[in-house]
């Protein structure tokens, strides 16, 4: 089965040639070497780049396994290159290289070699890994399926493709089984003999039960505002146990490093200031944390909201809470000061949307309330609201772009409408 992975697939292209190393990071089982050795790679053959100008190594295959010793493999590498052409060196799992660091940089100085490389251990499953090549390390981070890239090798049609999307995410091994029994057998075995004994070897863990506590609360409680203080005092009053904030941050970073989690910062709109706490986290999988729940807690608004943060990432938005502050007088005359919530503030470059995430709009007071928000920013930027119910894109007498989540998933200039 071929899922086109296109959006990563241009910002390989993009960076081609650059004279930096192309770094291609995410989760375990995302995608990435299928990226890297099938869809770059053939883009590389469709521009006539000959067979023997591509330099591929898979360091975790048994035949190469003496070519992970740095001075065997720099020699086969180095004696590949007969001419002054470029030759693209694609590795794959490179950690197992020995001084990987020295090498690939060594190799990319080299101004007719174009470098590329992924790896699974801990080291490149965290946000750290670019300051490993010392300033000639080029990201490219992939992300499990978006809903665009799930349907595309879904047989069926929009609505249940939504259903087993929510419950099962959108990893790309998810199409190998058939079965809800096997789809979920799969997740919850990736989840703890991979993704949590990944996290505790790299960060030395030696209380692996409070870490899987910390994945208990921010599983059952996505999308909602907190921080560590909260984490903290909510183990001590439902579970009896004691972890400091500081441990309970520590716990977060850990998460949020390794890329199975991601955090959004609240933002003060008028006042053009981020606030520190609480945050908002999300999972990069949703079914990643449906499996950390035994699949027993899956609410479709909590879960359409995670899918939404998920996919503007994917298009490269860095992506907010907004917090728009009002100063009102109520009904005594008295002065009060109201906070009002803006899903996500989405920006990319000198363009800024406003997006509201809205299961359903069953009534004007719904819709009142999840414009109101929007329409007190004080500026022109962009204003959407996403919900699950509205049957065409339309702009209402605001200015407002209410649309479908199957519209906003499907069409990549959505936002554009």
């Amino acid at each position: 089965m071929i899922i086109r992975r296109d959006i990563y697939l241009d910002r390989l292209i993009s960076k081609k040639n650059n004279g930096l190393i192309k770094v291609i990071t995410g989760i375990r089982r995302c995608g990435k070497s299928y990226l890297l050795f099938n869809l770059f790679r053939e883009h590389l053959t469709a521009q006539n780049v000959p067979e023997d100008h591509i330099i591929e190594m898979a360091f975790d295959a048994y035949e190469n396994k003496k070519y992970r010793d740095p001075e065997q493999f720099y020699s086969y590498c180095t004696g590949r290159i007969s001419d002054q052409g470029m030759y693209y060196v694609l590795l794959d799992e490179v950690q197992l290289l020995d001084d990987f660091e020295s090498i690939l940089n060594s190799l990319v100085r080299r101004k007719n070699v174009d470098v590329y490389v992924t790896g699974s251990n801990a080291k490149f499953l965290s946000k750290d890994i670019i300051t490993e090549f010392r300033g000639r390390g080029d990201e490219v981070h992939v992300y499990p399926l978006s809903f665009s890239e799930y349907m595309s090798a879904y047989s069926g049609d929009v609505s249940s493709g939504w259903k087993d999307y929510v419950i099962y995410g959108g990893l790309p091994l998810i199409f190998s089984f058939e079965t809800a029994d096997q789809k979920s057998v799969f997740l919850k075995s990736l989840f703890e003999e991979t993704y949590i004994s990944d996290i505790v070897g790299r960060n030395n863990i030696r209380n692996k039960t409070e870490l899987e506590e910390i994945l208990n609360f921010l599983s059952s409680d996505i999308g909602s505002l907190t921080n560590p203080r909260k984490l903290s005092e909510a183990f001590k009053s439902k579970k009896n146990i004691v972890i400091s904030p500081i441990t309970v941050k520590r716990y977060l970073d850990c998460l949020i490093d390794s890329f199975l989690i991601d955090s959004a910062f609240r933002y003060d709109i008028k006042g053009k200031r981020y606030i520190d706490t609480p945050l908002k986290f999300y999972f990069s999988d949703l079914g990643l944390r449906n499996a950390r729940l035994n699949f027993r807690q899956i609410e479709e608004t909590h879960s359409m909201e995670n899918i939404i943060f998920n996919e503007l990432k994917v298009r490269g938005f860095n992506v907010d809470v907004g917090v728009v502050v009002l100063n009102e007088v109520d009904q005594t005359g008295k002065k009060i000061r109201k906070q009002l919530e803006i899903d996500f503030v989405c920006n990319r470059g000198e363009k800024r949307y406003y997006v509201q995430s809205a299961y359903s709009l069953p009534d004007d007071k719904k819709m009142q309330s999840e414009k109101r928000s929007l329409i007190n920013t004080g500026d022109a930027f962009k204003k959407i609201i996403i919900t699950k119910d509205t049957l065409a894109p339309f702009y209402n007498e605001d200015g407002i772009l209410i649309m479908n989540v199957f519209d906003f998933l499907l069409s990549p200039d959505s936002m554009d409408y």
